[in-house]
């Protein structure tokens, strides 16, 4: 499956198929929650809460493709990733792009 962040899949014709999208509640824990609370007193880049979010991405993105897949598309265009807090410790991570076959 190929996926793109731009509109148009470059030297190809395609055509539209519909919005695919894959989200996931993604939460870390009680160890490492304890630990980012933590590194806020010193500074720096909280690691549980990055690799949280990359797996989270990752498990949105697979469940996107999965959807485009099912459509019959051969790729996605114009992907983009949202995400927000659900509650402390926890985020919501959406991936959404249009399905689209080649010609």
């Amino acid at each position: 499956m190929l996926l793109l962040n731009i509109d148009h899949v470059p030297g190809r014709e395609i055509e539209a198929l519909g919005l695919v999208k894959g989200t996931v509640v993604q939460s870390k824990n009680f160890g490492k929650d304890f630990m980012a609370g933590m590194k806020t007193l010193v500074g720096g880049e909280i690691i549980g809460y990055t690799e949280m979010l990359v797996e989270a991405r990752q498990i949105a993105t697979k469940r996107m493709v999965d959807e485009a897949a099912a459509m019959g598309a051969d790729a996605i265009v114009n992907i983009r990733f949202g995400s927000s807090a659900v509650m402390q410790g926890a985020a919501e991570v959406i991936a959404y792009g249009t399905a689209v076959k080649l010609k």
